[in-house]
C-alpha cells in the first residue's frame, strides 16, 4: 500500500471513511452477526460450506494506509468492525513491477539484488545472511483476473518450491490482491487494520514473542492476510478484516481447508496455520509448522 500521500489525498480518505461509518451504522449489526466472536470463533468456523447471507453493498472506494488506528495496549491497532467497502474485498491489484506480457505463468529465482536488499526489512541482526535468501518475481492473478508481478523474498533452500506453489496458484486462478517486499520502515508505521499484500521475508520476531518468527527466516509465507486473519481472544490482524472471521460466507482470496492454497502449500509440505488450535493464522503457511 502506498506510505506516503499527499494532505489532499488523506482528507479524501478522511472523507471517504465518514462515508463509510455512516453506511456502517445501517449494516453494522449485520457484520457482525457474519463476524463470530474472536474468542470463540476458530474453533467453531465452518470449512467450506456456502453461506446464504446477504451481502451488504460496499461504497465505491477505499483509500489504503488513510486511517490510522488507535493502539492497544499490545501495541495492535484497535479491532473495529470491517468498512462494507472490504467486507467482499476485491479490490484492483496496482502495479509495482511490470505486467507480465503474457497469459502465462513467469518466474524468476536469483540472488537478492543489492537495491533490493536496501528496500526491505533485511538487517545485520536479522538471523538469515542476505546470501541465505533469493529474490523471486512471480506472475499472480490480481482480483481483477488479469496477470501481475510480485516480487518476494525467500530463503533458498525454499525458492523452488515456493514458486511451484504460486504456479499451482495462477493456473487455478486463486486471485492475490499484492505481492511486494516491505521495507524495514514499514514495520513502524500506526496500524490502519487494511493492508493485504503476500509476502515471505519479514524480519521480526513473533506474536508476543522474544524468538525470531519463521518470517525471519524466509521460511514462511502470509497469503491476502485480510482474507484469512489471525486470530487470538479479541485480537484480530489486520484489526478490521473482523468480517473474514466467518468461513463459512465463501469469499474469493481465503485460504480454505481443501481449496486450492491450502491444497497446493501442502502438497509442497508447508504447514497451515488455519489448523493451529490457537491462535488461529488463516494467512499463514510455514516450512516448520511456526
Amino acid at each position: 500500500m502506498a506510505r506516503h500521500r499527499s494532505w489532499r489525498l488523506i482528507l479524501s480518505g478522511y472523507l471517504i471513511w465518514l462515508l463509510a461509518g455512516a453506511l456502517l451504522v445501517g449494516c453494522g449489526a449485520t457484520v457482525q452477526r457474519r463476524a463470530s466472536a474472536p474468542s470463540r470463533a476458530p474453533a467453531g468456523f465452518p470449512a467450506g460450506r456456502a453461506s446464504t447471507s446477504t451481502v451488504p453493498a460496499p461504497v465505491s472506494a477505499w483509500v489504503l494506509g488513510a486511517m490510522p488506528l488507535p493502539r492497544r495496549p499490545d501495541g495492535f491497532g484497535v479491532v473495529r468492525a470491517t468498512p462494507p467497502a472490504l467486507v467482499n474485498r476485491r479490490l484492483t491489484a496496482v502495479d509495482q513491477l511490470p505486467p507480465p506480457t503474457s497469459n502465462s505463468f513467469v518466474s524468476t529465482i536469483s540472488p537478492v539484488p543489492p537495491r533490493v536488499l536496501a528496500r526491505s526489512s533485511w538487517k545485520p541482526a536479522c538471523p538469515v545472511r542476505s546470501d541465505q535468501l533469493r529474490y523471486l518475481t512471480m506472475s499472480f492473478r490480481g482480483f481483477d483476473a488479469r496477470a501481475h508481478t510480485g516480487e518476494m523474498l525467500v530463503n533458498a533452500d525454499v525458492a523452488q518450491a515456493v514458486v511451484g506453489v504460486f504456479k499451482r496458484l495462477f493456473a487455478a486462478g486463486f486471485p492475490i490482491e499484492e505481492m511486494r517486499i516491505t521495507p524495514e520502515a514499514a514495520l513502524n508505521l500506526p496500524p490502519t487494520g487494511d493492508g493485504n499484500n503476500t509476502e515471505a521475508f519479514v524480519c521480526h520476531q513473533a506474536h508476543g514473542q522474544t524468538r525470531w518468527s519463521a518470517h525471519a527466516y524466509g521460511l514462511a509465507i502470509d497469503l491476502n492476510p485480510f482474507d484469512n486473519p489471525y486470530v487470538k481472544g479479541d485480537l484480530v490482524v489486520p484489526e478490521l478484516a473482523s468480517s473474514y472471521l466467518n468461513r463459512g460466507w465463501l469469499r474469493s482470496g481465503m485460504a480454505l481447508d481443501g481449496g486450492p492454497a491450502v491444497t497446493a502449500f501442502e502438497s509442497a509440505g508447508w504447514t497451515w496455520g488455519g489448523r493451529w488450535p490457537g491462535p488461529v493464522d488463516f494467512m499463514h503457511f510455514s516450512v516448520d509448522g511456526r
